[in-house]
């Protein structure tokens, strides 16, 4: 794939970047280099990749994941908000 001027114009459009006139052909022949590299990887047998391997168990057991009410920490928490409505935070409105 040849990067041509009209291709690298997407690229800062699409990125909303702007390559400065003296280093365009710069940028064109990294970028040009960086594709070549990516389409290497065609060239790679993967038919491994399909083959999933064995989950590991950890050694941390998972928990239960039970909720657990504490007011005292409620308490404290909506002391530090600037408005509260009962057990809740109190915020402007964002959507009509």
């Amino acid at each position: 794939m040849t990067i041509d001027n009209i291709l690298l114009e997407k690229l800062e459009k699409l990125s909303m970047l702007k390559i400065e006139e003296g280093k365009r052909e710069e940028v064109k022949a990294q970028i040009a280099n960086i594709l070549s590299f990516v389409e290497n990887l065609n060239e790679l047998d993967n038919q491994l990749a399909n083959i999933p391997f064995p989950i590991v168990r950890s050694a941390q057991p998972f928990r239960d994941d039970e909720p657990k009410l504490n007011p005292e920490v409620i308490d404290v928490i909506l002391t530090n908000a600037p408005k509260t409505e009962e057990s809740f935070f109190v915020v402007p409105k964002i959507i009509e």
